[in-house]
Formats: C-alpha cells, structure tokens, sequence
C-alpha cells in the first residue's frame, strides 16, 4: 500500500477519503480508511461515516456486498437516464458514453424516464449490456391510461407505451371507474419487476368522449383545466368591471386611439396599441398591458395557481388557461368599449427604428375595438377596408410604416427569422380533427410581433439600467460543435455556403439567407432551430441570441405566462411603488430563482404537450384519408426509412420493408437510402408522391407508401 500521509492531503474529508480510494485499485473496509486518516476518536468515527454515507448517496464513491467502499467511477456501476421503449426493453442514457441495453427481466422496476444506477453486466466491442441495480430518482409517480377489468381485477392499459409496468387497482380505489374510462393512475407499492399497485386519483372521462383524447395528453404533463377550490372561492372577491376609485391615481388614456389585434376567436387580450406622429417626425407607439398582477395578489391561492401551472396551454380546439376564465376573458381582458387597468409603454421611436424616449407607468384604457389578424391584413396587404375599420385605417397604415422600419432595424442588427410555417388543425364541434391548413402570418401578426419586441425590450432595458433584480427572457449562443455538424451536413447535401468565423446572430442569419433558394430550405431552417439552445427564463441576463438583442424580457402577455406577470409585479414595485430597499432586492433575489426554473419547466412541458396533442389530431386527420395520395418532400432518412412531410407539414413514415422496388441500405454519410439498382436511392429533400397506408390516433403514428 502507498504510504501517504492522508491527514495533510485535500482541503477536507472529502478529499481526503476520495484520495484514499483513488490511491489503489481496491475497495477499502471503514476501518482502513479510518486508521489512513488516523481517527482516534469515536466523534471522528461518527464524522467519517456521515462522510461516506453523503459520498455514497452523491455517488461518487460505491459500497460493495462486502461493506467495502471504492470510487464510483472505478465500478461497473453507471448513473443514468432509463430510456423505455414501446417493446419490453430499454436503455439507459449515460452522459459521455455508451447507452446500456436492459433487457426486461433486468429493469428492476425501472420505468421509462427515471434516474437509475446500472451495473455493466458485459461489453462487447463499444455494445454494453447491463442490468439496472437502484431507481435513483422517480420520473413520476402517476400516468394516464384507459381502464379495463379481467378476472375481476381492475387493470390499466398506460397510454406512453415506453413505460412498461402492469398496474392492478384493488377495487376501494379505483374511483367507481369503469371499462372505457381514462384516468389517473399514481404507483403505490411494486409487486414485482413489471408489476405494481395503483390508485386512480382522476377520472377524465370515457374513451369515446369529446375532448378526452386531449385531455388525457394534457394530465400526462400535469395539465388540468380545473382550479382548486381555494382559487374558485377567491374569485368571488373579483370584481366583474372597474370602478372610479381604481384608477385615480393613474394615467387616463380612455380619449385616446387605442384598440387591440389579434386571432378570431381569441378571448384573452393581453395587449392593446396606439400611435400618432409627433411634430418631430417621429412615432409615438403605446404598447397597453393587461394589469393581471393588481388582480392576482402575490401569494394568494390565484397567484399560486398560476406559478404552478407557468402558462396557458393551446392544444387544437382547447385552451387550458393558467386563470380561470372570469380573469383571463374577463377583467384582465382589454375586451372593446370597456374600462381596463394596464401598464403602459409608451415609446418615442426615431426613424431607423430606435427608442430615443419611453415612459412606463400605471394608466386606465378603453379599446375602441377588437380587430383581427384577417380584417387587418385585407386592408394592409388587399387595400379593401372590412365594415367598422373605417376610423382606423390611417393608423394603422402608420402602424405598417413602423413596424417595416422597427423590422428593418431588428434585421440590420442580425434579428434571426426561421421561417418556418406552421400547421393549424381545425376541428369540428366534437373537437375532431377535419382539416390542416397553414397557418397565415401576414402583416398584421408581423406588426404585433415587432411592436410587443420593442416593448419587451425597453422594459428590460429600463429595469437592468437600475441595476434591480429582474427575471429575463434569454436564448444563449448556439452550441459550436453543433452548428459545425450542420454546416458539414449542408456540404454534404451539395450546397456551398461560407465558413463561420465566429457564430454571431448576424452569421446565421447570413447563411439562413444564403439556404433561402435551396430546395430543403424549410427543412435545413427546422435542423438549425434545433441546434440551437431553447429559450428560457433566468435572473441573470445573457442576452438573447435570435433576437439580436442584448436585453429582453416578457412583458407583454400577463394573462397566460406567469413571468409576464412577475415583470409587472417588479415594475409595481420598483417604478411605481417605489419600494427598493434591501430587504426588497434581497427578497426578489432569492425568489427569482425558483420563479425561472419553474416556468421553463413548464413551458417546456407545455410545448411538448401541443406537440403531442398535434401529432394525435394529424393521425386522427389522416385516418380518414387511408389509400388517398399527397405530395410531399424528404423531410429525414433513417437506417428504417424515410419520413415524408406534406404540404400542410403533416408527417409519415415510409419503412424500409415497404420500399419493394429494391434493396435498400442505409448510407449514414450521405443521410440517404442508397438502393443496390437505384445508386441515387432517397435523399433529404426530395420531392415525391405518396399513398397513405395506414394513420393511427391510439399511437400516434402515419405511415406513408411511396406513389410509382
């Protein structure tokens, strides 16, 4: 054994313990690493093994059978992410190695998602094979699934298929559920390696119900639409309309022009508008704010609600509001010809799309009307005026004028736009799928995005000015290994683009630029979004890279995001309360923190979600269409097939089986399936016909066969 004298290496006993078991290639009992850091005492005995016992819970050292203790690192042992499958295996995701098959019988009750300890159990070549030994940390405790009884026993067939356990409920806790019902199901105890106990705590309704299908992706992510009781019993404290004494003290623009724009059938008005041109040449733009947070009191059961839930949730046919609806479309609502408290920003902009001037403050409006999107753009784009837009016209071709200039300003500055078209899903009463069309996004909903991001920014600016804390919106720099991948697969595809010097918002949105006339041009946009970060919500400001900007935030739709109205509240308490002594800023210091990790965790989920809920109502769609053909493009290529996306971004599958016309293999440098007679094969971004063989709400899934 190295002689070492362990009692002056390492800062602490950390370092001391882990520089013991790093010095051979043993495992050491408690009484050896006890008498190599030469503890005499039975208090330093207690300390050690506090020591070992967090070291081993933090694994970052293992305790054998034998009671003996050795790195993790040096074991056969592994901590990762348990990746189910829709067959009875599974992997485990290992940060920086291999993944780790699982056969069934060695899951340990490990289910799709959780953190788990795995043993390698044999490697051979870069193939590991192991068997999971400890479920570290739960993903979740509860899944939805349908009901069904069989000998009497009430079972739940799991709608994730990647999560492969049986579930029995013993008959005092299934709800009163019957065969046919979706619910909620929590995991009590394990009965064995595929089988557990449960209790429905929910029951959403039965399968052939309207609105179920949505539902039941919805409770998957801890999305429900009704409010506790709590939160119901304080809204009877809500006034219905605004009285005389709420807005004394504030600014009162209800004589001035200003009215909102948004969808058909939108009911939740965040955001309203005005504009005039000063004597100077410049536009004065007001962006009005629903003042959600005058209604939602900080800490309150409706304030707690809405933390919890971090934003509203559009999915096809249903919004699942993060307020319940007498706020959401009521009061807080900037609905036409009544009075509604907002906070204003009202910014004095220059002619090449700069703020030179802004004022922020509490004020009372009154809309003259709800415009929409389809009204708006007939006049900006068609020059044909809709019946009672008449007064309004003028405005908003100066609107036009400005958000052309704010647009122009936001480019020049490396403003990055994707592009990308999106798909809408129209449903019938029933809520079922008959129709996907292209979302629109024409002038009108252009002008809104451009006004609400100069808003967005002058409010961060303002705020970061003042050195206070504050909950930012930001987008960190792409990933450089990633974008280099992309640029190889763009060679790879025969396109010729320039060499990034250095990845700036300016560069991408050059090479966006230089892929506008390539073919795959709405495929390659998709696959760069996606190498770069995601968005998300922090106290510490890093900028944001897709906008170009070097302070942002989210100011603009208190309604439905919970930020939104965090930013409100700090306004009320900084600007206009005037409250931001030590305790204030040390308070919001500490409470930021959790606010930015829960809303974007929520709204990832949330977008998860709408795209699950998407994906269901496309295969519901196309299930009436079995046997009828589509054009299409290549939208990617697997060693398995082909996926192909149509016109109205609806996408299939086209296995590899059923391409019969030849023998196919898949050629992971080209990204292509080169056929053994067709050298050309299928490659990314190739136009093609296609038949509709097969279309499944239940999983999900559209499978394509290619027209000859």
């Amino acid at each position: 054994m190295c002689k070492i004298n362990y009692n002056i290496i390492g800062d602490n006993m950390e370092d001391k313990i882990l520089n013991i078991l790093k010095s051979e290639d043993k495992a050491f009992d408690v009484t050896e690493i006890e008498t190599l850091l030469g503890i005499d005492t039975v208090d330093g005995l207690k300390e050690l093994l506090k020591e070992l016992n967090r070291l081993e819970n933090e694994y970052k050292i293992y305790r054998t059978k034998k009671e003996k203790y050795m790195l993790f690192d040096n074991s056969n042992l592994k901590v990762g992410k348990l990746l189910g499958t829709k067959k009875s295996y599974a992997f485990v995701d290992i940060e920086g190695d291999e993944d780790v098959f699982i056969k069934e019988d060695n899951l340990n009750g490990a289910i799709d998602g959780d953190q788990v300890i795995v043993e390698i159990t044999s490697k051979k070549g870069i193939k590991l094979e192991g068997r999971i030994v400890k479920v570290v940390e739960r993903k979740t405790k509860q899944f939805v699934g349908k009901v069904y009884y069989k000998n009497n026993k009430c079972l739940i067939d799991l709608d994730d298929k990647k999560v492969n356990v049986n579930i029995i409920v013993d008959q005092d806790k299934t709800l009163g559920a019957v065969s046919g019902h979706k619910v909620v199901v929590r995991l009590l105890d394990r009965i064995n390696n595929t089988s557990y106990r449960g209790a429905i705590i929910k029951i959403l309704g039965h399968i052939d119900d309207p609105g179920v299908d949505i539902l039941s992706i919805a409770a998957k992510y801890d999305i429900y639409p009704e409010f506790p009781k709590e939160v119901i019993d304080e809204l009877k404290n809500i006034p219905s309309e605004v009285k005389e004494d709420e807005y004394k003290n504030r600014t009162d623009l209800r004589e001035e022009i200003i009215f909102t724009i948004d969808g058909d059938d939108t009911k939740d008005i965040d955001d309203a508008i005005s504009i005039e041109k000063l004597s100077n040449g410049n536009y004065k733009l007001g962006v009005h704010i629903a003042d959600v947070s005058y209604y939602v009191k900080e800490n309150s059961p409706l304030d707690e609600e809405a933390y919890k839930r971090g934003t509203s949730v559009y999915l096809a046919n249903t919004v699942i509001p993060m307020l319940p609806h007498e706020l959401s479309n009521g009061i807080c609502s900037l609905n036409p010809n009544v009075d509604r408290l907002a906070i204003s920003c009202v910014m004095e902009i220059d002619s090449t799309g700069e703020v030179v001037g802004y004022d922020i403050f509490e004020s009372v409006i009154r809309s003259r009307i709800q415009m929409t999107y389809k009204n708006v753009n007939s006049i900006l784009e068609d020059n044909i005026t809709p019946e009672g837009y008449e007064p309004y016209v003028d405005s908003l071709k100066m609107m036009s004028d400005l958000a052309h200039i704010l647009r122009e300003n936001k480019v020049k500055k490396g403003y990055i736009d994707f592009d990308i078209d999106e798909p809408k899903i129209i449903t019938d009463d029933n809520g079922e799928a008959i129709d996907v069309k292209l979302r629109n996004r024409g002038v009108g909903e252009n002008l809104i995005e451009d006004f609400m991001i100069a808003a967005n920014e002058t409010v961060a600016r303002h705020i970061t000015y003042m050195e206070y804390p504050f909950i930012y919106r930001v987008h960190g720099e792409p990933n450089e290994e990633k974008v280099n991948n992309f640029l190889n697969f763009v060679s790879i595809l025969g396109h010729s683009v320039h060499k990034m010097k250095k990845i700036t918002p300016k560069a991408m949105q050059e090479l966006l630029n230089e892929l506008k006339s390539v073919k795959e041009y709405d495929i390659l946009s998709s696959l760069l979004l996606r190498s770069m970060q995601k968005a998300v919500y922090d106290k510490t400001n890093i900028g944001h890279f897709g906008l170009a900007s070097k302070c942002y935030t989210h100011f603009t739709s208190p309604i439905r995001r919970y930020p939104d109205t965090t930013v409100h509240r700090l306004l009320r308490t900084y600007l206009f309360d005037k409250n931001v002594n030590m305790d204030t800023i040390k308070y919001w210091e500490q409470k930021l923190v959790p606010i930015s990790l829960q809303t974007s965790e929520r709204e990832r989920a949330s977008i998860e979600c709408e795209r699950e809920v998407d994906d269901m109502k496309m295969a519901e769609y196309m299930e009436k269409h079995i046997g009828e053909e589509f054009k299409g493009i290549i939208s990617g290529v697997m060693s398995f097939g082909i996926f192909v996306e149509l016109e109205n971004k609806i996408e299939g599958l086209v296995r590899i089986d059923d391409l019969t016309d030849d023998y196919y293999t898949y050629d992971e440098t080209t990204y292509s399936l080169i056929g053994n007679n067709n050298k050309r094969g299928y490659r990314l971004g190739d136009e093609v016909k296609v038949v509709v063989k097969a279309a499944s709400k239940i999983n999900h899934t559209i499978d394509f066969l290619i027209k000859r």
